[in-house]
């Protein structure tokens, strides 16, 4: 069987994986997503995590990204230093079995700085095949690990990883502001406000704590503070990302409830944002890498 006929395309993260069947046409024909991350499947338990795989999603040849190469993962696959296309991608593929094959992740490296991701090169150059982010385009990436992506030629250019989402994370897990922040995070005055002062200053460590002293002295509501934390982290996530020189307009991609947030902070900014969703881009992308196996 050719890989692009059928395959079983998993996107493995940390903390959970999503998986799916991908027919002839790289449409997806079935999926599923659970919380077995790499760090949930441990070092020997990749083999009955992919044949529990198999039993959902088919008898299939696996093309997998994401954490699954990591050295926490199943089979390390090293990094393809930057720039970097779906050709080098293809040709650095690491293989976990007769029939499963992880995608590298890819690396920056300068003199002043380093840079690394895994899973979501194949999202970016995905949408660049099908023509959703130009050649020399400009891409945001929120996530755990957001990224500032610069393409350039159709190819992985330069990128800058800020940890916006782990931060956001750890202050309502494990910070003095946790009893704050339950609320759901919307794109209210309380955000908008947030972003503008991410935006304008560099005081974040002093700003997250006033957070708290503004809510203990009646000056904001509980009900603002995670808006307005969530404002606060992406309007300084925006002004680093937006100090690289890049097209003026900003692709981000990623998950909805995330790339709303982000287009709205880069809005504030007085930036152009256009949304794109990371899942069509993900399965526009491996299907690409997988027609390159079959050559």
């Amino acid at each position: 069987m050719r890989w692009a006929d059928s395959f079983i395309a998993v996107d493995w993260g940390t903390t959970n994986r999503r998986a799916y069947r991908v027919d002839g046409s790289g449409h997806c024909a079935d999926e599923f997503e659970d919380s077995k991350g790499v760090l949930a499947v441990g070092d020997k338990g990749f083999p009955a995590a992919v044949q529990e795989i198999r039993d959902r999603l088919g008898d299939l040849p696996l093309l997998m990204a994401g954490m699954v190469g990591s050295n926490r993962g199943w089979v390390e696959a090293p990094y393809v230093p930057c720039p970097a296309g779906l050709d080098e991608l293809a040709a650095k593929l690491a293989k976990a079995g007769e029939r499963e094959f992880i995608v590298p992740g890819v690396s920056y490296s300068a003199p002043d700085r380093a840079d690394v991701m895994r899973g979501e090169e194949v999202q970016l150059l995905g949408a660049v095949a099908t023509g959703q982010v130009e050649h020399e385009g400009f891409v945001c990436h929120p996530g755990t690990h957001n990224k500032w992506c610069v393409l350039h030629q159709a190819r992985l250019h330069n990128f800058q990883t800020v940890m916006t989402g782990e931060l956001f994370s750890l202050l309502k897990a494990h910070s003095i502001l946790a009893d704050l922040l339950s609320a759901p995070v919307e794109v209210n005055d309380a955000f908008r406000a947030g972003v503008t002062k991410g935006l304008g200053e560099e005081a974040l460590p002093a700003d997250l704590f006033e957070i708290r002293a503004r809510f203990l002295l009646g000056k904001a509501k509980k009900e603002d503070a995670a808006s307005f934390a969530s404002g606060l982290l992406i309007g300084t996530d925006v002004r680093i990302g937006l100090a690289i020189p890049a097209a003026a307009e900003v692709m981000v991609m990623g998950r909805p409830e995330l790339t709303k947030l982000y287009a709205a902070a880069i809005g504030i900014a007085g930036r152009t944002a256009i949304e794109i969703d990371g899942e069509k881009s993900f399965l526009a992308g491996i299907t690409e890498i997988a027609k390159r196996i079959d050559k």
